[in-house]
């Protein structure tokens, strides 16, 4: 039975598959949840009607996937979306330093869409609209918001809705392939346990990485290179987060590489050595690995297992009373007198989702568990120093004016992870390894031509 993996539960342990809910709420960094790159984009007609094209075969071939073709509409509309979501800039040079490691991704992804239809692997309409939701929730925005986000930047939005279909079927197929075949015993849990009870005054690091594999010998030349662009673009400007979502290979790449706080033990043996001698709030050069080249944020050092804000466990209902983005003043200011009045009279979860009804369009989402470090940072401040059952201050957004209901909150007590978060990080790990080789297998039976 294949396990349902959070992001980043604990400090110290990631846990995520593709698509976690909370991964940066209300965050515009996190529009794309990219775990490898955009497969297939618009038919034709759809370029057509875009003004992006009459037809994508037009504009010629970039590769051919066992016989499928991936155009060159279809690699320019991905280097738009990495432009678009990574706030790398849209120059000719950069479009040429990424366009390598973006045209490798758009293989890679060709060949997970052709492996789920030969595994008769279903994608339902309910499965993309759910994503879609997933997305316009920790964006702050509306679906039809993501879609004028991508038109304005120049994509089409069946090019998303088309690599989330390709990202699903991939998670189904890795869980459905593979998830039965993991086995952790309780011997590897209690040696990790026990190595960090003996590492329990030693440093440990806030980190996140992006890591980019290759097959073969011939391929590490390629893979270096487009590391070392992916640095210059980050030591630039270009946030970490979304480079990591979309060129990383590691499962973290859905948490924007984030992996939490970990120990150098917890890191492959390369990585450690640098990390360890890495001043807080710097990324690395390229660092070699037996398979692919990692690169590594630092965001913090601390010793010990001290408590960390960052990681106190909120369970928050947001509710909203919506408005337009340019509401004339009037509207705006009824409803921060309801704000007030609803904050008011409300001194609980359920409370809160009875009493929204009671304003016109109000509502309420229901309750999530998040990190205090996974909320915007301005949301993070209002709620801090809440007890539950309080309501935030109302914050104006797109979607009209916001309040967070605090249902639930735990303190971070620092220490060690548990048995069973131990346990769900391992599964992850031999997971994400099984997928890795399951894409290296259909890679080295592929017939690729590059044009």
């Amino acid at each position: 039975m294949t396990k349902e993996i959070a992001v980043r539960e604990t400090p110290a342990f990631r846990r995520g598959v593709a698509m976690p809910f909370f991964a940066k709420i209300f965050g515009l960094a996190c529009l794309v949840i990219l775990t490898g790159g955009l497969p297939r984009a618009a038919s034709a007609a759809e370029g057509a009607a875009s003004g992006a094209s009459s037809g994508s075969l037009s504009q010629g071939i970039a590769a051919v996937v066992n016989d499928e073709i991936i155009s060159s509409y279809d690699l320019n509309q991905r280097i738009k979306l990495v432009f678009a979501s990574s706030g790398i800039p849209d120059t000719q040079e950069n479009r040429d330093r990424i366009r390598p490691q973006v045209l490798r991704n758009l293989i890679d992804e060709r060949l997970k869409e052709q492996e789920a239809k030969r595994l008769k692997i279903e994608v339902t309409q309910d499965d993309v609209d759910r994503a879609f939701k997933r997305i316009a929730t920790r964006s702050n925005m509306t679906v039809d918001q993501i879609g004028e986000f991508l038109k304005k930047n120049g994509v089409n939005k069946s090019t998303l809705t088309q690599q989330l279909r390709t990202d699903i079927a991939w998670n189904k197929l890795v869980g459905q392939q593979f998830g039965s075949l993991v086995s952790v015993s309780d011997g590897e849990v209690q040696e990790v346990l026990q190595r960090l009870r003996d590492e329990s005054d030693s440093p440990s690091y806030d980190v996140s990485e992006i890591l980019l594999t290759f097959d073969n010998p011939a391929q590490e030349a390629e893979i270096r290179n487009g590391a070392e662009k992916l640095i210059e673009q980050i030591r630039k400007g270009a946030p970490f987060q979304a480079v990591a979502r979309q060129f990383s290979q590691s499962a973290s790449a859905a948490s924007g590489g984030d992996i939490g706080w970990v120990r150098a033990s917890q890191l492959p043996a390369p990585v450690a050595e640098v990390v360890k001698n890495m001043p807080s709030g710097t990324v690395s050069d390229p660092i070699r690995t037996r398979n692919g080249y990692y690169i590594v944020q630092l965001r913090a050092m601390r010793r010990g297992s001290g408590a960390d804000p960052l990681n106190d466990q909120y369970v928050l209902m947001r509710v909203l009373l919506p408005l337009t983005p340019d509401a004339a003043p009037r509207f705006v200011a009824q409803r921060a007198r309801e704000a007030e009045s609803f904050r008011a009279s409300v001194k609980s979860c359920d409370e809160a989702s009875r009493k929204i009804n009671s304003y016109v369009g109000g509502k309420a989402d229901r309750p999530r568990t998040v990190l205090a470090g996974q909320l915007e940072p301005r949301m993070r401040k209002a709620i801090s120093g809440l007890k539950t059952g309080d309501v935030s201050q109302p914050v104006r957004s797109n979607a009209g004016v916001e309040m967070l209901v605090v249902c639930g909150y735990k303190p971070d007590e620092g220490g060690l992870p548990t048995a069973e978060q131990i346990d769900d990080n391992l599964y992850e790990q031999q997971l994400s390894m099984m997928a890795r080789r399951h894409l290296r297998d259909l890679r080295r039976d592929a017939v690729v031509v590059k044009r």
